[in-house]
């Protein structure tokens, strides 16, 4: 295998075979890179992207970083279909199979303790969007404004908006307390994450609640029921689940990211 070392996730060994038509990064077919009892999955990368001073350019470079997470994203979740795997961070390269092998002898203990704590367990995203935050929930919401005809209906009007909004805003807040609440005794751990940021997700609305959810892989059928039968109690609430993933949210410092 030559160029550098990507490293996508680490495992303990497995025996079930990968996809023949699985290709990670630059269209390189991931492997598994034995030592010990823990297997780093790896591919190669050319330098010329993946040296410290074209890498650095190229996370500058949102369509090439999309391009790059989904591939590692790829691998990661085909990996996930097979063993538990503990995802490493977007970009983990290495001059070579020794660097990859040192880091693994020099954090086994580590990532023994973290791949037990993962095992048979899988993340589930949950996130609560507030539709329309000028929302009141009434069906005279969507009527245009009067036009004030003094300055006192002005500031009457606006304190009328100004209450609406704050109605609605608490009443979102208090309905993703308690599914967040519902979720969590049905999950193993969990993860609040800072609330998405619309101009770069693109979704719409305003986001309430950005969770991670650890299930059990046995469990998710109940848990994704539970996010089912919730998701109409609110009017003016959106709900979304994501996954099955790879438990990145639960993995420490080694893969933290958003998806």
């Amino acid at each position: 295998m030559s160029g550098l070392r990507y490293v996508y996730a680490i495992c303990r060994p497995f025996s079930a075979a990968l996809s023949a038509e699985l290709t990670g990064i630059a269209g390189v077919p991931p492997k598994q890179l034995r030592h010990g009892d823990l297997v780093a999955v790896v591919g190669s990368v050319p330098e010329r992207d993946f040296a410290e001073e074209p890498l650095r350019a190229h996370l500058e470079d949102l369509d090439w970083l999309s391009e790059t997470a989904r591939a590692h994203q790829a691998v990661v979740d085909a990996l996930t279909v097979v063993t538990s795997p503990l995802p490493l961070r977007l970009a983990t390269v290495f001059r070579d199979d020794s660097g990859v092998r040192t880091m693994m002898q020099e954090r086994e203990e580590q990532f023994l303790r973290t791949l037990d704590q993962l095992d048979g367990r899988v993340e589930w995203g949950v996130k609560v969007y507030l539709e329309n935050s000028e929302a009141e929930g009434t069906g005279e919401q969507t009527r245009p404004p009067e036009k004030a005809a003094t300055g006192r209906d002005y500031l009457r009007q606006r304190r009328m908006r100004n209450r609406a909004h704050e109605n609605m805003w608490e009443r979102a807040e208090e309905f993703a307390r308690r599914l967040h609440g519902s979720l969590s005794e049905h999950a193993e751990g969990t993860r609040i994450h800072a609330p998405q940021n619309a101009a770069l997700s693109h979704a719409a609305g305003r986001n309430v609640l950005n969770a991670a959810y650890l299930v059990p892989r046995s469990e998710s059928e109940e848990f994704v029921e539970l996010v089912d039968r919730t998701k109409d109690d609110v009017p003016g609430m959106r709900v979304e689940l994501t996954g099955p993933w790879a438990p990145y949210s639960f993995s420490g410092a080694f893969g933290e990211e958003e998806r």
